[in-house]
């Protein structure tokens, strides 16, 4: 199957204006404000992108999930009394976004089976997206129809879109645990993914300098 390059949040955006164009749907997709950049910027990037080879890609997600199955299993086994959650990205961190636009996008093999295995084990599987919330049922099938369980998903609806989206991220985390869950593990592949607090441990996929946001 061809991979084609294209970046992660911008274009899943894109992917579900086409979705919603072929539904017959009439709403707008509004770009998030922090997808702003200057044409030199945004140029720049698409060129890293481009030269992100998949095969490579995939062997260093690999290894930073490697290093977090052996802690969530402990942390698992662990967890008597508690309600145990893991936080996910989406794009680029939970689906290949970056290598196919059009759902239903292929999940991120290594991401998938920690998740799986984790939901085993009475975690808790959320989602934490700074895609907008006008997609969120073609984000949830996509998701499901790649074998993700799925407890919530937290996606940036129209005011959110104008908030920092570390800030944003973090909230949903806080959220997360108000309504008693502990975060044992956070995983993203943007730094906006994981800073904040409100989880145990995180693990940081590669994005190659912003290449795959």
């Amino acid at each position: 199957m061809a991979r084609i390059a294209f970046r992660g949040r911008a274009a899943a955006t894109v992917a579900a204006a086409l979705v919603l164009g072929a539904t017959g749907a009439t709403q707008a997709v509004a770009a998030p404000a922090d997808e702003s950049r200057s044409t030199t910027a945004v140029q720049a990037r698409a060129a890293a992108a481009a030269e992100v080879d998949y095969d490579t890609w995939q062997s260093d997600v690999r290894e930073v999930i490697d290093e977090a199955r052996p802690y969530v299993e402990q942390r698992l086994a662990d967890s008597a009394g508690e309600k145990p959650a893991i936080v996910l990205d989406i794009d680029n961190t939970s689906l290949e976004t970056h290598f196919q636009v059009l759902p239903p996008t292929p999940a991120v093999k290594p991401t998938l089976e920690l998740a799986q295995y984790a939901h085993s084990k009475g975690a808790a599987i959320f989602f934490v997206t700074a895609r907008p919330d006008l997609i969120s049922w073609v984000t949830e099938a996509n998701l499901e129809a790649v074998g993700y369980p799925i407890t919530g998903l937290y996606q940036r609806n129209i005011g959110d879109l104008f908030r920092d989206t570390a800030e944003f991220k973090t909230s949903k985390r806080a959220q997360i645990e108000a309504d008693g869950y502990t975060i044992v593990a956070n995983i993203g592949n943007n730094t906006s993914d994981l800073v904040g607090g409100h989880a145990e441990r995180t693990f940081k996929l590669p994005d190659y300098d912003g290449a795959l946001d």
